[in-house]
């Protein structure tokens, strides 16, 4: 237990910290705006270079992983829109919204700290095969879903290759996916991460995850809990235990390494991010849902990652 206390309390207590700096005014919700971009494009992509250049890929199939993560993700996604739909009432788009609010991790600010503290680079590396191409794959699904759910309830759809054209740009440019690449090109030439360069490379990864941690807590001010209690709770449910239980499954099946199982199952495991707000305030519906379902699944995160890491050894 011990183990676990000095894993996980530190990851949420800089969560914590965040929050209650801007509850106390002791800083302002607006500087977690800058703080979030220092991590965006400057902390997360050296540290996943980082990571990445000097990685052992030895026995990593990507496929598998993908296969044990978005498994993950379509058991919940699926379970949180039908649970939506039957038992809530809720409309075809929203309900996708829902589901989405149900299996979008967020990977980024929470994901990398979490696994890097806990797991270590090696759950890293797999975590970031997950990464590359997690966007893409959610926020597609989910576009394509809305779509179709929009034109069966007879509403306005949106230009295809306008919204496709969108989310291409976005990724190209991410400087996650730019830190994801360069590293990739870095282990392929097997171009050490040393000397002078190096170090300034390692000092701004040391800073990305504390501070990408303290911008959490100081953005989940800015979104409160409200809309139906019995719906977000069950989604919160289905976030922090049925789609990492669903992804531990699968990737134990699948046999694959204990370091891999952790990460993906880690990764699963974290709080809802921002982006299923994001998508529900462009489409206008699931807005309350989404904001509920990151609020809940932060603060409850707590316990439920205790558990995860318990079970995973950690």
């Amino acid at each position: 237990m011990y183990e676990i206390f000095n894993n996980v309390i530190p990851i949420f207590s800089l969560i914590l910290i965040g929050w209650a700096a801007v509850r106390l005014r002791y800083m302002s919700a607006d500087n977690a705006g800058v703080l979030t971009s220092f991590v965006f494009k400057i902390g997360l992509p050296l540290l996943l270079l980082r990571t990445i250049a000097s990685a052992d890929f030895h026995n990593t199939g990507p496929v598998k992983i993908w296969i044990a993560y978005f498994g993950g993700v379509a058991v919940a996604w699926t379970a949180a829109a039908l649970i939506s739909r039957i038992v809530f009432h809720r409309d075809h788009a929203s309900a996708v919204i829902i589901g989405l609010s149900g299996t979008f991790s967020n990977i980024a600010l929470l994901g990398i700290p979490l696994v890097s503290h806990v797991a270590g680079d090696a759950a890293l590396v797999a975590l970031s095969l997950v990464l590359a191409i997690h966007m893409p794959v959610m926020m597609v699904t989910a576009t394509v879903l809305v779509e179709r759910a929009k034109a069966h309830e007879g509403g306005a759809i949106s230009n295809p290759a306008k919204v496709f054209a969108t989310i291409g740009y976005n990724l190209i440019t991410s400087p996650i996916v730019i830190g994801l690449a360069a590293g990739a090109l870095m282990h392929l030439f097997a171009i050490p991460v040393e000397g002078p360069v190096g170090t300034v490379i390692n000092m701004l990864a040391s800073m990305a995850a504390p501070v990408a941690l303290v911008a959490i807590g100081m953005t989940l001010t800015q979104y409160k809990v409200a809309g139906n209690v019995g719906l977000f709770s069950t989604i919160t449910f289905i976030k922090l235990v049925l789609m990492p239980g669903t992804v531990f499954l699968i990737a134990t099946a699948l046999g694959l390494s204990h370091s891999t199982i952790a990460g993906i199952v880690l990764t699963a495991a974290a709080p809802s991010g921002v982006n299923a707000f994001v998508l529900a305030n462009q489409f206008g519906t699931g807005k309350n849902i989404a904001a509920s379902t990151i609020t809940l699944t932060t603060a409850l995160g707590v316990l439920t990652v205790s558990f995860w890491v318990l079970l995973l050894g950690y």
